[in-house]
């Protein structure tokens, strides 16, 4: 019932800890942690595993995913989206409500929660829906829904058009200390688009989404996140002008967070010159002046969190005409990896930031470290992983472990190996 891990790097950004030492988890629980963790009388009788001197962190948070049940568990399932996280490093994902029924009732939050108990890998965190039916008219019932178990609201993969229902949702949501998680997009400027307006775009005669469709929502949002108090938390920022007003807004210190995807920090729009619909998401990939963009914002504190945006598809989804393919992309096993090469390796950012992204900050993001998460204090739950910043992974049908295989960045060479996850002390992979 008692673990320690002895010779490891130790990384918690919330602790402001980096140094070699042990781990010591006794019942589930963090028990001693730091240089001298080992002395702990209570490592009498523990299990012990020896790091090598392997990086050990907080377990990675999600606040971005889509695991499809219920409804399209073809695409994916809530056991096996939970096994692609735990194999990249995360232990806890907060789920979207764009299930089939959407999840705007007990009964639909009750079901997630019994799956995802049933799997017993992954902590589970479902996000109720903002409106009935995602309909964009009606509240769903904040209240009932936050008491079964959800941590945040969102319509994702649809805007809330009606700025007053909006309004209402952040007023009724700042009672509830909940964030709504907002998908800012305004359909009229989006119209049939299916990648980037641009030059790319307009070279390859395609169907453009402009970053104002993006842009518009987000100056709106935060105008009502003002006049509301309530917590704004705007998912999947792509472009240069909704960081700015993001920075501006933090600066006068209003309720606003915001994640950004691996994809849109690694890729640009070019890559649709491809016609491959694996490059197909929404908000679809941008400029190269976005791009840096992001990066910067990564570096100076604007983003909070790295979130996945996990969205599984088949491949009759997937392997048809561009225009017509279905919008995302998994990324729970390849965002660390990413993070590492593409912001650490090239010193984006420290790696005490990409960790502290994936960890402390979605936990303060979604007040999950109300409940001890993202951090490995004593007396916290010993969700952690353990992690090889030099061997490497190929990404391949092998690596993957969910259910799809739509994922931008196959046949890539990674560094960042997930050696093992841990949820309450009990180890779910490796």
């Amino acid at each position: 019932m008692s673990l320690l891990v002895k010779n490891a790097r130790l990384l918690d950004p919330a602790q402001k800890l980096d140094a070699v030492g042990s781990l010591l988890v006794v019942e589930g629980v963090v028990m001693a942690i730091g240089p001298d963790a080992e002395r702990d009388p209570m490592t009498a009788g523990a299990e012990v595993l020896d790091a090598g001197g392997k990086l050990l962190t907080p377990g990675f948070i999600d606040l971005h995913v889509h695991f499809r049940e219920p409804g399209q568990t073809r695409k994916e399932s809530i056991e096996t989206g939970s096994r692609a996280a735990v194999a990249g490093g995360f232990t806890a994902v907060c789920a979207m409500a764009n299930t089939k029924p959407v999840n705007d009732s007990v009964a639909i939050t009750e079901l997630m929660l019994a799956r995802a108990a049933k799997a017993g890998l992954c902590r589970y965190f479902p996000l109720g829906a903002v409106t009935k039916e995602f309909k964009g008219e009606e509240l769903a019932d904040f209240g009932t829904l936050k008491g079964a178990g959800c941590v945040a609201f969102s319509d994702d993969g649809l805007p809330i058009v009606s700025a007053e229902v909006m309004r209402r949702a952040l007023e009724y949501t700042r009672w509830l200390e909940t964030p709504v998680v907002a998908h800012e997009e305004d359909p009229t400027l989006a119209a049939k688009g299916y990648m980037h307006e641009g030059h790319v775009s307009a070279s390859l005669g395609c169907l453009g989404i402009p970053a104002a469709a993006e842009e518009a929502m987000v100056a709106r949002d935060i105008v009502l996140a003002e006049h509301t108090g309530g917590h704004l938390h705007l998912a999947h920022i792509s472009t240069a002008g909704s960081l700015r007003m993001i920075r501006e807004a933090k600066r006068r210190g209003l309720p606003v967070t915001c994640e950004v995807t691996p994809h849109h920090f690694a890729l640009t729009d070019k890559e649709l010159m491809k016609f491959d619909s694996d490059y197909k998401m929404n908000p679809p990939l941008r400029s190269d002046a976005d791009l840096d963009a992001v990066l910067e914002a990564l570096a100076d504190g604007t983003i909070d969190a790295i979130a996945t945006d996990h969205a599984p598809h088949g491949w009759d989804d997937k392997e048809v005409e561009l225009p017509i393919a279905a919008f995302g992309v998994i990324g729970l096993e390849t965002a660390f990896p990413l993070a590492l090469e593409l912001l650490v390796n090239k010193k984006v950012i420290s790696l005490e930031r990409a960790v502290d992204l994936l960890t402390a900050a979605p936990a303060k993001a979604f007040h999950l470290d109300k409940k001890g998460l993202g951090s490995l204090k004593v007396g916290h739950p010993a969700d952690f992983a353990l992690l090889d910043l030099d061997a490497k992974v190929t990404v391949d049908r092998a690596f993957i472990q969910s259910k799809s295989y739509n994922t931008p960045f196959k046949g890539w060479e990674l560094p960042g190996k997930t050696l093992g996850t841990w949820v309450a002390g009990k180890k779910v992979w490796g």
